[in-house]
């Protein structure tokens, strides 16, 4: 191996090695702040994904997660949150809140109707 085909090998692996940091490493999780009445709030942008794509909460205490749509793809057009057995339609443009109860902690999963949008829920025992 000559040493141009070295550095276009050890870039090649610097770069899937960043794709793959990008997509696949750590995320940082965005806390629910307080609103009235003690819920849990969070307001989540949904445009070629969810921002926050992961949203800690306390077990046992309410949680609004408020979602706005600001793409026309199809593929958002729905949210479905099965661990907790809701569904919703998100209208472009609309915010829509979605309100529950977590009585489990964990890690749960939201995505659109296709599953191919994808958040965590992450629940923290009280």
């Amino acid at each position: 191996m000559d040493a141009a085909q070295i550095s276009v090998t050890v870039g090649g692996v610097g770069v899937i090695g960043f794709i793959l940091w990008f997509f696949f490493g750590p995320r940082q999780a965005t806390a629910a702040r307080a609103g009235a009445g003690g819920v849990q709030e969070v307001e989540v942008l949904v445009r070629g994904g969810y921002t926050p794509d992961r949203i800690e909460v306390t077990q046992g205490r309410p949680v609004r997660l408020t979602f706005l749509r600001q793409e026309s793809n199809a593929c958002t057009e729905q949210l479905v949150l099965s661990d907790f057995g809701l569904s919703r339609v998100l209208p472009e443009g609309e915010r829509v809140s979605v309100e529950f109860t977590p009585d489990k902690a964990g890690e749960f999963t939201f995505h659109c109707g296709m599953n191919m949008v994808r958040g965590t829920l992450v629940v923290k025992p009280a």
